[in-house]
Formats: C-alpha cells, structure tokens, sequence
C-alpha cells in the first residue's frame, strides 16, 4: 500500500522550532521529488518547499526562505521540513506529498501521493 505519513506538528511558541517528517511505504522515493504544503483555515494550499531526487535542487516560497530547510534521507525513505523562528501565520496543515521526476522539483507540478497532513500551530 502506498502511503506517505507526516509526523512532528504540534504546538509551539512564536519563535520555537518544529521539525516535520515525512515517511514513505509502498515505494522507493529515491525516484520522487518531495514537496511541502500547508493550508491554514479559509486560505487556499500553499507550496512551501521542495527537493529534488538526490538533494540537488531546493525550492523555497518567500514566506518562509531563511527560516524552513528541507531535507531527506534516501536510506530511510524520508523526507523532513525543519522550520525555525515559527510565526503565528505558519499556523496550517502541513502536508508532504511525491511526484515522479528525473529531475529538479516545483510546488506547482501535480503531486501524486499525498500524506494525511499534521496540525502546526504557532501560538503563545
């Protein structure tokens, strides 16, 4: 079964640091750009980052450039979003998602597995 699972999300004060994973099974990602997305009530998915097959190529929306970092481990069919100096707008859903690709990655392409998401808030 293929799946894709986040994990991390919680509650955190602005300023605080999450880092969020995201677990494959079913398939290898070692043939999938990774991407993050979040949707925070009444506002539209918003990509947020991601990362090419073998770590080459990142991409970074501007709200959170300077302050998320994406990553993945091959070995263990992961991929991970560190977010530090957390504000109360990150507050979302957080979703990982997959797409097959030789190549390069961006958060406009259509994804093609999809995890379940995990809560991030950001609050004092």
């Amino acid at each position: 079964q293929v799946q894709l699972v986040e994990s991390g999300g919680g509650l955190v004060q602005p300023g605080g640091s999450l880092r969020l994973s995201c677990a494959a099974s079913g398939f290898t990602l070692d043939y999938y750009a990774i991407g993050w997305f979040r949707q925070a009530p009444g506002k539209e998915r918003e990509g947020v980052s991601c990362i090419s097959r073998v770590s080459a190529y990142t991409v970074y929306s501007d709200s959170v450039k300077g302050r998320f970092t994406i990553s993945r481990d091959n070995t263990k069919n992961t991929g991970y979003l560190q977010m530090n100096s957390l504000k109360p707008e990150d507050t979302a859903v957080y979703y990982c998602a997959a797409i097959r690709t030789p190549g390069g990655c961006s958060v406009y392409a259509q994804y093609r597995y999809w995890g379940q998401g995990t809560q991030v808030t950001v609050s004092s």
